[in-house]
């Protein structure tokens, strides 16, 4: 009886979610329109309106969540933000699921989440509209292959984030990477011979070209691991109530001045780079490590 009745409580909960999504993707749409005029301080106007209406999205969405299936997020680390500064959101990246926790957790407190967004995703209903028009970037990778077969195409992803980056410079914004570049899977962490226990490489290239371009206008880098302490949750499980408790822990530091360079042409700084980055994975790792240490404490 528990089973259905979680059952029927996902499909209500997931129908909220869709007439919520639908009920401000219409606003977010039409006012995004406005920003066709070529007037800049126009522009910067309608992005604020935008963002509040995406944040109402997300608070709506929190109000679903804890009526019908409530998740407890246990913070550990830092809680100070603000929503007039700049951020590079950087996470461990594990289910779709990650995406609304973190949503829940920034919401208001920083400026709303932009997220580097895989090209295919701009032809998901409603959503992939929602997030053309709240300017969130659309990324198209090449193969080596593709590189190959076409060599015009080396550097269109980078301009790409250049000119993403450039739309975020007239107001804070809070740019989100999954440097992994993909979702967490142990068959992923065995192909990859992975030197981290809980992690994937990372890919230093996405996160490099948006520092480049933002320039000294981003110098916040906050750093989410998020760890769930009895499976990972797919949509389902998370609409359901099968994820009572999730565990994150956020570290706020300064972006290093050598975090900013030419990666594409500079061969020292990209080697330093990921050297850096590999540094903040290793950090990373320890705390998911003391994450399900606590996790493993609490069930005993």
């Amino acid at each position: 009886m528990g089973t259905l009745f979680s059952q029927i409580k996902g499909c209500i909960a997931f129908l909220g979610y869709v007439i919520n999504t639908v009920f401000w993707t219409i606003p977010i749409l039409l006012v995004s329109f406005i920003k066709l005029i070529p007037i800049s301080s126009l522009r910067t106007a309608t992005s604020h309106v935008l963002d509040f209406c995406a944040s109402a999205w997300i608070s709506v969405n929190g109000v679903i969540e804890r009526c019908l299936h409530p998740v407890k997020i246990e913070l550990s680390g830092d809680t100070d933000f603000s929503t007039k500064e700049w951020y590079m959101v950087i996470a461990n990246h594990q289910s779709w699921v990650d995406i609304l926790i973190l949503q829940r957790i920034f919401n208001r407190k920083i400026p709303f989440l932009k997220f580097f967004l895989k090209q295919e995703l701009i032809f998901v209903p409603i959503l992939g509209l929602a997030w053309w028009a709240l300017d969130f970037p659309f990324m198209r990778r090449y193969s080596t292959a593709q590189l190959r077969k076409n060599p015009k195409l080396k550097g269109k992803d980078i301009e790409i984030t250049r000119k993403a980056c450039a739309k975020f410079k007239a107001k804070p914004v809070s740019v989100m990477n999954f440097v992994e570049g993909t979702r967490f899977s142990k068959a992923k962490h065995q192909k990859q011979s992975s030197q981290f226990q809980h992690l994937l490489k990372p890919k230093a290239g996405g996160m490099a070209f948006a520092l480049s371009a933002m320039g000294e206008q981003i110098h916040k880098l906050v750093d989410v691991s998020i760890y769930y302490p009895d499976t990972v949750p797919s949509y389902w499980d998370y609409l359901t109530g099968k994820l009572p408790s999730v565990k994150v822990h956020i570290k706020v530091s300064d972006i290093d001045p050598a975090m900013r360079g030419d990666y594409m042409n500079d061969r020292d700084f990209k080697i330093s780079f990921q050297e850096q980055l590999n540094q903040i994975w290793l950090a990373k790792d320890q705390v998911l490590s003391q994450l399900a240490s606590q996790a493993d404490k609490e069930k005993r």
